[in-house]
């Protein structure tokens, strides 16, 4: 050794520790606040001056200061040793020494950055190691003490041959591990006031991590979607109960810590398992909920008793029913609202699924008594009458929930309800004061509108003086919504059975074909054959899944209420542009090349099948030859459905794009214009023949019967059969093959005819000299036109199909009357020609009336509702006809829609379970979450106590099983084995025997 290198060594040994200690954050902290940091916090200066009451700005120059007297040590070791790098490590021990005697610190800032300067690859290890491990196990302790094995471990990696040097780091970590066994935990905070004041700073450190308060947004599919919902209402401003989560997997141990919890201050613990409270699954009542623990033992055994019911066979059973995957529980602890009046309210009536009407259910004390089913509760309906208070108008300020204009007044400044709106109009009587009613109601609405129009069931509340939000959910029954926007536009009118089982398929099935195009792997799960159904013999499409595949498209959350209410879309995010660019290229690329896709199919199948069709003389078919004609005509409408869609949108799309106008297009191409130019033409030409005398215009007969008389007007007539030739395939309604088509009755276009002859249509003239973005525009548009008429073609000759068999069954007696046939379904005829199904066909005639009458009411109402929400239940021909005389009739509360027959059960308990089936009609006491396995095989349901927005009425309704809650004593009236017949919508048990 060097004399230099000896002095060097007297300097590291002396002035590192004398750096180590060298207060200069309490110079600092005391030069800025006046503040003598070692009377505070646990007499680490460092950590004080930082978090305490320094401020951000000195806790900046604490922490750089610290890291300068780590570098500073490492320099000054390599300044006189800079090929000995173990003394680098022992300027290090230096330093923490110095930090320990003097300042009562462990030096770890010191150590951290100088080792940065010493070896940044170790550094670098150390911190990419230990943080990920760190963020895995998020144990303060153990991760500190996991670096301090760490880091000697990956210097004696890198240099395996420096001896020295790794013994000098072992020394150092086992100094550093001694000290930290020494001094108090630096973020163990001594007193109120300090938990206070570093709250926010040291809740990731000190080790209760698990402590996630509900304030915080929260990931659904980390922490459940009740957990998540209520922690954006209470962002949103909404008076939700504070509360914490544990989500799954973490530790309770901080949370019963830390949680303030009293006789004063009880705590309500509850499930937020993952897949709960979804759009199509409630899980109502499933799982544990656990209230007024009073506790921090109380508080532990109640965390796990909700996380133990997760797997009581119960809730397994009902997610296996719903084909729900088990995933994780997490656990929500909130502060208990003692209430003076609870319940619950539905922002749609579940029965009544079109209703503009909130249902709502209540009780004085808390809410839990309701959902149990373990009572009835009173029943209220609030009638909204003011459009605005359930339309668009509540979501243009919903963003900024300090405007108040849509919440009726506070209740203490309410006189019993004298200031009600006249807009809002209740009916049923109790104890809940109507301004609570009222304002729960319009609550509900309110957050139907927050969520995009989705029904809501939200649980809530009333202290005296505030209202308060429990909870928020889809009424799951009431999924989808179906939208009568946009359907009424593409399939106008009623329709009829026959009709709606061929297009249904083909329309739904192209449809999910394009969007799979777009979304690829992303459509997985979509239902494509749901996209549309009947109401009422009218079109609906499903907002609810066409706003998933919109969203899944990348565009914003309002995609359903376009599809609802015609709301507007915000711009999309640039990420989901990005992501579904892909999809969008090629969907791009199907429609670059349309035209020559179509050309390929026109000539190697539209063309030669028409061809064949005309040939064939359907009258002489046997029934299994024209279904095989039927089978062939779907096979090439399947495939024109895809150009009949897609065309039309290529067409829309170009023109918005180029900014083409109606005007500059050329329209004569498409069948509908072409026909009518052509017919307007004849009755041109023939208007010289007749005398005004000779023309009636209304009454087209007689025109008809001038022109046979007069010898040179048979050309005209000719001339008119060959425009039958030609467009004989069109009729008013193309898509309808219910309706025939001009051919078979030329009546309205005979009629059409005279008018013209009267009242000739203006000449139209062709646009003058396109521009390019015209003609690209006119090219799809003729495309269109030649799409129309295959398509249209292809559906006469299914309807000509039909009726030669109608005319075959009528002959036979099968049917009674010219139509019948588009009574039926498609399958159903197929089980005709089969004969395979008697009951079917000794019932036909029957089923036609019954769907014909059916379909007379529904031409009778004079508007139908723009919405209608979720499906009614499925009820069988034969029930409906069902006349068996009742013996006895009872009147309770409809909670499930639906009508059933079957045996009674009489069940009082759960400790012994017969076998049961659809057959089955239980009778029970009540209805909570642990009768849902049995639901679940049931046909029906009667209880003697209960509401409709109970849990055991909503998992009822998920189940799609009749149910009537409140026929009292009915454990002892009915009898096993008792035949029984309900009306889950109405109420009503009839005893058959």
């Amino acid at each position: 050794m060097t004399l230099t290198q000896v002095w060097g060594a007297l300097l590291i040994f002396v002035l590192c520790p004398l750096l180590g200690g060298l207060p200069l954050i309490s110079w600092i902290t005391y030069l800025f606040t006046r503040r003598q940091l070692s009377q505070v916090g646990t007499g680490n200066v460092s950590v004080s001056a930082a978090f305490y009451h320094g401020g951000r700005w000195v806790g900046i120059l604490a922490v750089l200061s610290e890291a300068l007297k780590g570098i500073a040590a490492v320099l000054l070791a390599h300044y006189f040793f800079p090929t000995e790098p173990a003394w680098e490590i022992i300027a290090l021990i230096m330093l923490v020494m110095g930090r320990y005697w003097m300042g009562k610190g462990a030096g770890t800032t010191n150590v951290v950055w100088g080792f940065v300067v010493h070896d940044w690859r170790v550094a670098l290890l150390v911190f990419l190691i230990g943080g990920i491990g760190f963020t895995i196990i998020r144990d303060r302790t153990t991760g500190r003490y996991g670096v301090l094995v760490l880091f000697p471990l990956i210097l004696a990696l890198l240099h395996p041959h420096d001896s020295a040097r790794i013994i000098s780091a072992i020394a150092l970590s086992l100094i550093i591990g001694w000290i930290y066994q020494k001094i108090p935990d630096d973020l163990d905070l001594p007193t109120e006031q300090a938990k206070s004041e570093s709250k926010s700073v040291f809740r990731f450190f000190r080790g209760d991590k698990a402590i996630i308060p509900l304030e915080r947004e929260l990931d659904p599919q980390q922490v459940g979607s009740k957990a998540a919902t209520l922690s954006q209402l209470k962002r949103w401003g909404y008076a939700v109960p504070q509360g914490w989560i544990l989500p799954p997997g973490d530790d309770m141990q901080p949370l019963v810590k830390y949680l303030p919890v009293s006789e004063s201050e009880p705590l309500v613990v509850r499930s937020s398992a993952i897949g709960e409270d979804a759009e199509l699954s409630s899980s109502a009542g499933q799982y544990q909920t656990v209230l007024q623990v009073t506790s921090r033992p109380a508080l532990k055994e109640a965390i796990t008793q909700v996380l133990a019911s997760y797997h009581h066979p119960a809730a397994r059973g009902y997610r296996r029913n719903r084909d729900l995957p088990d995933t994780a529980m997490a656990v929500l602890i909130q502060k208990q609202i003692q209430g003076v009046f609870s319940g619950v309210a539905f922002s749609r009536d579940p029965m009544q699924q079109q209703p503009n009407t909130v249902v709502l259910e209540g009780l004085p004390g808390d809410a839990s008594q309701i959902v149990s089913g373990q009572v009835t509760p009173e029943q209220y309906r609030v009638f909204f009458q003011q459009p605005q208070l359930v339309g668009a108008g509540l979501t243009d300020n919903l963003e900024d929930k300090t405007d108040n204009s849509t919440k009726p007044a506070p209740l203490d400044q309410q006189e019993n309800g004298d200031n009600r709106s006249p807009s809002v109009e209740i009916e049923g009587e109790g104890d809940l004061p109507p301004a609570l009613i009222q304002e729960v109601a319009t609550l509900a609405r309110e957050l139907e509108d927050r969520y995009h129009g989705i029904p809501q069931d939200i649980e809530w509340t009333y202290d005296g003086q505030q209202l308060w939000l429990l909870q928020t959910r889809p009424i799951t029954n009431l999924q989808p919504i179906w939208t009568r926007k946009i359907a009424a536009e593409v399939i106008p009118g009623l329709i009829r059975p026959l009709t709606w089982s061929i297009n249904r398929p083909l329309t739904c099935g192209v449809w999910g074909k394009i969007f799979t195009i777009v979304l690829k792997e992303r459509s997985q799960g979509l239902e494509f054959n749901q996209t549309a159904t009947l109401h009422y013999s009218r079109a609906y499409f499903n907002a609810t899944l066409l706003g998933d595949i919109f969203r899944r498209m990348g565009l914003p959350p309002e995609s359903l209420e376009f599809l609802t209410r015609g709301a507007k879309f915000s711009k999309p995010p640039l990420k989901s542009t990005l992501r579904n660019l892909p999809g969008l290229l090629r969907l791009l690329g199907r429609e670059w090349n349309l035209d020559q896709d179509f050309e390929q199919d026109y000539h190697h199948h539209f063309a030669p099948v028409l061809s064949q069709l005309q040939e064939q003389s359907v009258s002489e078919l046997s029934d299994a030859e024209i279904l095989e004609r039927v089978n062939q005509i779907l096979s090439e409408l399947q495939r024109a459905t895809y150009y009949s869609i897609l065309a039309p949108l290529s067409l829309s799309l170009r023109q918005a794009l180029l900014k083409v106008k109606d005007e500059e297009l050329d329209s004569s191409q498409t069948p509908e214009i072409a026909s009518l130019r052509s017919l307007a033409q004849l009755a041109d030409d023939t208007r010289h023949l007749l005398s005004p005398k000779q023309i009636n215009c209304d009454n087209h007969a007689s025109v008809f019967t001038t022109l046979s008389e007069i010898p040179d007007a048979q050309s005209v007539l000719e001339q008119f059969d060959q425009f039958l030739a030609q467009y004989g395939y069109l009729s008013d309604v193309a898509t309808d093959i219910a309706v025939p088509r001009w051919k078979e009755d030329p009546r309205p276009i005979r009629q059409l005819f005279a008018q013209f002859l009267c009242d000739p249509p203006p000449a139209t003239k062709p646009p003058k000299r396109q521009r390019w973005k015209a003609e690209v525009v006119q090219a799809r548009l003729n495309l269109k036109g030649r799409v129309t008429e295959v398509y249209s073609k292809f559906l006469a000759d299914l309807r000509w199909s039909f009726v030669a068999l109608e005319k075959r069954w009528l002959e036979s007696g099968l049917l009674s009357e010219a139509g019948d046939i588009f009574f039926l379904e498609f399958a159903e005829i197929q089980r005709l020609i089969a004969e395979t199904d008697q009951v079917l066909r000794e019932e036909l005639p029957r089923l036609i009336n019954y769907r014909r009458s059916q379909l007379d009411e529904h031409r009778q109402l004079r508007s139908v509702p723009p919405l209608f929400y979720g499906n009614p239940p499925a009820v069988s021909f034969l029930m409906q006809t069902q006349s068996e005389p009742a013996q006895q009739r009872l009147v309770g509360i409809g909670a499930s829609a639906g009508q059933v027959e079957g045996l009674v059960r009489v069940l009082s308990n759960l400790q012994s379970v017969p076998d049961i089936d659809r057959q089955t009609i239980l009778v029970v006491p009540y209805t909570d979450s642990g009768w849902a396995p049995l639901l679940a095989r049931a046909g029906g349901l009667i209880a003697e106590v209960g509401g409709r927005l109970s849990h055991g009425a909503i998992v009822a309704r998920e189940y799609g099983i009749p149910a009537v809650m409140d026929i009292h004593n009915a454990t002892q009236m009915f009898r096993n084995g008792q035949r029984v017949r309900i009306d889950g919508r109405s109420g009503i048990v009839e005893v058959l025997e």
